[in-house]
């Protein structure tokens, strides 16, 4: 209700923190695959470091998100891939 449209699907929040002028979440992006890796066998690779966003206040709180995005190692290459953030729509 208070994240922007469409977030959880790709995120899960994994810890909130209220204090008395902030509301702090805390997401880590889903494991699963980016658009046109759906059929290639990827393994994760932990995340890439995180990244702090402040949002709309809510009832006269701060609101930060602090985001963890994922990447992943194509088994068959080696290569390092994450996810387009500019394409997700």
């Amino acid at each position: 209700m208070f994240l922007p449209e469409g977030l959880l699907d790709f995120f899960d929040v994994v810890k909130a923190e209220k204090s008395n002028e902030d509301i702090d979440l805390y997401l880590e992006e889903k494991n699963l695959a980016p658009s046109g890796y759906e059929d290639v066998k990827l393994e994760s690779k932990g995340f890439l470091p995180e990244i702090s966003v402040q949002d709309f206040p809510i009832r006269h709180y701060r609101v930060m998100l602090y985001i963890k995005r994922r990447r992943w190692q194509v088994v068959d290459t080696g290569q390092i891939i994450k996810r387009d953030w500019e394409i997700v729509q």
